[in-house]
């Protein structure tokens, strides 16, 4: 792969020239296009750890994408300055790269459901067990089916950016082929017929059988490493290495800040863990005596902590560099970092004592529950429509008021193909706040009614 052609500014879906101003980039405006997408602002009331939070404090999916986009914006440039200096490049600022990530990252978390990864299990179970959705499922072949029984967030929000926002749009908000590229952490279908292909890359999807098409385009313009001759599957683009490191980043190490404020970890439990990251621990040890309240010394050693690994996760990329080009490096960077092991410790801790915290855990199951009986009671909504029209039945007839046309078909006629039907029901489903989707519940199950 080659850095002039990873970077294209050439925009899907639009045979626009990129744009020449140096005061607003090409790469500026993914990163705007994302911002004032109405798909971002819905990551306010999506769950990142702790579901429909009272506390303001902690993060939600929407303040974590902002986090994981600052530290790409600096992880890709500081990687930006080096590879240009190295290959010296023409034409290319080291703050290209830096927005490349930052808008890419800002994206990251774009698709995934309420409830957060319980909301992915959610769908993949009802694909694989419910009464009615299953046997539905059940009848599709390939990639289709797979969709489903391995429904996947990033693929998800490849279709939300491509496709869903702004549906009118040809590829969607036309982002760069760039950002699309270094979004897509897996840039492989669901189904390869068992085919087993090592790698990071290669262990989910990143795009739906429907989007296929649309990350070809991108493959080609960009120049990506295709794998097989048969399945869609390609070696990511380089940049993908550096997003999956901040999102890595900011999980592992705000999820433990947002853990000690709401006590789930004392204070000395994370000033410990925090330490032993640092490689100067006495110095910064020291530093704490200078700051006042225990929260802003965590917050001073979250910062220290971060700053860290940017620079241990920035050596081993350009360490690597030329083995990524060639697809022989697929492993995500902050496994082959010297402090994995401290890193590590971050996850284990919330594992432990975070994600299996009694509130979590009995709002996900709820979560679970709504989910899955929302997608089994529309999906006969929309197979009644779509097959008796007129004839459906009063209680269908009714219900299909509820789900936006954009996720029926024109006019409100349900696709006569079962796979693009059962798509356009997880887009809805998928794309509901945490809120909406336990209201909406309560609607159509009769637990709630308006003004009662």
């Amino acid at each position: 792969m080659q850095w002039p052609r990873l970077l294209s500014r050439k925009r899907l879906g639009s045979d626009a020239e990129p744009s020449l101003s140096t005061a607003r980039t090409d790469f500026q405006r993914d990163f705007d296009r994302v911002v004032f997408s109405s798909a971002f602002r819905r990551m306010q009331d999506k769950t990142q750890v702790f579901p429909l939070s009272k506390v303001d404090y902690v993060r939600t999916r929407l303040t974590h994408s902002l986090e994981a986009s600052c530290i790409g914006r600096s992880l890709g440039t500081l990687v930006g300055e080096q590879v240009i200096a190295r290959h010296r490049l023409q034409g290319f600022e080291a703050a290209d790269f830096g927005n490349v990530c930052a808008a890419a990252c800002l994206a990251h978390d774009i698709g995934n459901p309420p409830f957060g990864h319980s909301g992915e299990d959610a769908i993949r179970h009802w694909a694989e067990s419910a009464d009615y959705g299953a046997r539905r499922v059940a009848g599709l072949r390939g990639s289709q089916r797979e969709d489903f029984l391995a429904f996947e967030g990033n693929a998800q929000g490849f279709r939300i950016v491509t496709r869903l926002q702004n549906p009118d749009n040809p590829g969607g908000l036309q982002l760069t082929c760039a950002t699309l590229a270094a979004f897509t952490k897996y840039p492989r279908e669901s189904c390869l017929a068992g085919n087993r292909f090592e790698g990071v890359s290669a262990r989910k999807q990143g795009f739906t059988a429907a989007d296929r098409e649309f990350f070809e385009q991108v493959a080609e313009a960009v120049g990506l490493l295709r794998r097989d001759e048969h399945y869609a599957i390609w070696y990511r683009h380089p940049l993908a290495f550096l997003v999956e490191a901040a999102d890595d980043i900011a999980y592992r190490v705000i999820d433990i800040e947002d853990g000690y404020r709401l006590g789930h970890f004392s204070y000395d439990e994370v000033t410990g863990a925090f330490l032993d990251l640092l490689p100067d621990r006495e110095r910064q040890a020291a530093r704490l005596g200078g700051i006042r309240e225990p929260k802003d010394r965590i917050e001073f050693l979250r910062a220290k902590v971060i700053n860290q690994i940017i620079e241990q996760a920035l050596a081993c990329f350009m360490d690597n560099e030329q083995d990524i080009l060639a697809g022989r490096f697929d492993r995500p960077l902050l496994d082959e970092i010297p402090a994995r092991a401290q890193a590590d410790v971050l996850v284990e801790m919330a594992r432990q004592r975070i994600y299996c915290a009694p509130e979590v855990v009995s709002i996900q199951a709820a979560g679970f529950q709504v989910i899955h009986d929302l997608l089994e009671r529309f999906v006969q909504v929309l197979d009644d429509v779509a097959e008796h029209g007129e004839q459906a039945s009063p209680h269908s007839k009714m219900l299909i008021r509820l789900i936006p046309e954009q996720f029926i078909g024109h006019h409100r006629v349900p696709s006569p193909d079962p796979y693009l039907r059962l798509l356009l029901l997880t887009d809805f489903v998928s794309g509901m706040t945490d809120s909406y989707a336990v209201s909406l519940y309560k609607k159509v199950t009769g637990i709630s009614l308006p003004g009662g």
